[in-house]
This record gives C-alpha cells, sequence and structure tokens, in this order.
C-alpha cells in the first residue's frame, strides 16, 4: 500500500470491488478509503512466486489452494469496518465462488516485505489478519535478505517465530506440510543493503 486515493467521500464495498474490476491499478479498502497499490520489484516477485509453487505442488489435489496476489482476502475488524487487502500468497480451504475475486477464510496469509510496506505489514495487517478465525499462519517474508517471520496460531492467540538458515522449515500442522527457507528464496539475489538497512536488520535479529 503506497498512498491515499483522494476521495471526496466514502465508497461501499461493493463500489470498491467494481472499481477494481476496471482498475488499472490494485487498490486495498479500509472502512470505505482506497488505498493505490505500488508496482512490485522482481526480487518481490521471485520470492512472492517461489513460495506460490511451493503451496501449489504441495497442494495440488487436495481441497486447499493457493492463490496468489490477484485474489483479495476480505474481513471484518472487531468495530465491524469491513476491509480487503491484496496478501502475496494465500491459501484456503473453505473456498468463495469461483465467480468472486476475493477469499473470506484463509488458513495461511503471506507478505513479502518491503522498505515501503513495512510498518503496514508488521502492524497493520498483522492486527488486522489475526481477527481471522480460520487463520493459522502469517508470513512476513523479508526481501532483501534471507528471513521469515511466522505468527503462529497457538490456541486463542499467536506465537512469534523467526527462521533465518536455509535449513529451517516453515510448518503448517493443519495441512501438514512444510516448506524450507531454501525454497522460499530459491535463486533470489537480494540488493545491497544500506547502512541503516543493516543496521535495522541486526537489530531485528536481537528482539
Amino acid at each position: 500500500m503506497s498512498e491515499i486515493s483522494r476521495q471526496s467521500s466514502l465508497i461501499t464495498p461493493e463500489e470498491y470491488l467494481a472499481g477494481e474490476l476496471i482498475s488499472k491499478i490494485k487498490h486495498e479498502y479500509l472502512g470505505g478509503i482506497v488505498h493505490a497499490m505500488a508496482g512490485a520489484r522482481n526480487v518481490h516477485n521471485d520470492i512472492s512466486g517461489n513460495i506460490f509453487a511451493a503451496f501449489h505442488a504441495r497442494l495440488r489435489g487436495k481441497k486447499c489452494r493457493p492463490y496468489n496476489s490477484d485474489t483479495k482476502v476480505r474481513l471484518s475488524m472487531p468495530s465491524g469496518q469491513q476491509r480487503f487487502y491484496y496478501p502475496d500468497v494465500q491459501v484456503a480451504c473453505e473456498l468463495n465462488s469461483p465467480d468472486d475475486t476475493f477469499q473470506d477464510k484463509p488458513v495461511i496469509l503471506v507478505e513479502v516485505i518491503s522498505p515501503s510496506t513495512r510498518r503496514t505489514d508488521e502492524v497493520e495487517k498483522l492486527a488486522a489478519y489475526t481477527t481471522i478465525s480460520t487463520l493459522d499462519a502469517y508470513w512476513i517474508v523479508e526481501s532483501k535478505l534471507r528471513q521469515v517471520t511466522v505468527h503462529q496460531r497457538s490456541g486463542k492467540f499467536f506465537e512469534k517465530f523467526v527462521f533465518q538458515v536455509a535449513s529451517d522449515l516453515l510448518h503448517i500442522p493443519s495441512m501438514k506440510l512444510e516448506i524450507s527457507l531454501a525454497e522460499v528464496y530459491e535463486n533470489v539475489i537480494f540488493p545491497p543493503l544500506s547502512d541503516y538497512e543493516q543496521e535495522e536488520a541486526e537489530l531485528r535479529l536481537v528482539e
């Protein structure tokens, strides 16, 4: 999410969904306000493509299905505010109608993070996604170094785990499958980190 589209009034979910069908760019929707999304870098698409491919291979012939960033997720916040986001990858087992452009009951949600989306992915979307009753895990995947932060459901709450080693396995117990970090970052060439980004990365490792 990069910028707020200029609006003179709030729009309804129905107006938003109709507009997305003809829009040349994607927008996310938060309670009547739409936010234009910026384009993704190649490294971002390489990583999200690897994750989608890994899910697709493991779920072939099963009821659960992976979806890429063209499919939205719809959710209602405890306040009643309705939202639509475009996660980079999601997996759903209870599927919406084939005519819909969104899923309501994802099991896994994945966001590949960038400097411009970090706060949104780590704060806003974390708070929103973890209200979804069917969600087992939310993955926040770094695009400038090998690291995946997993918020895994444990009863009524979510536990945080950080994975950094290529042989580390990301487990999805509800679907009895796992994906290694080596697969997530297969053939990925990381852009160089700035001094500030290096310091930020080191601080996150300590947390």
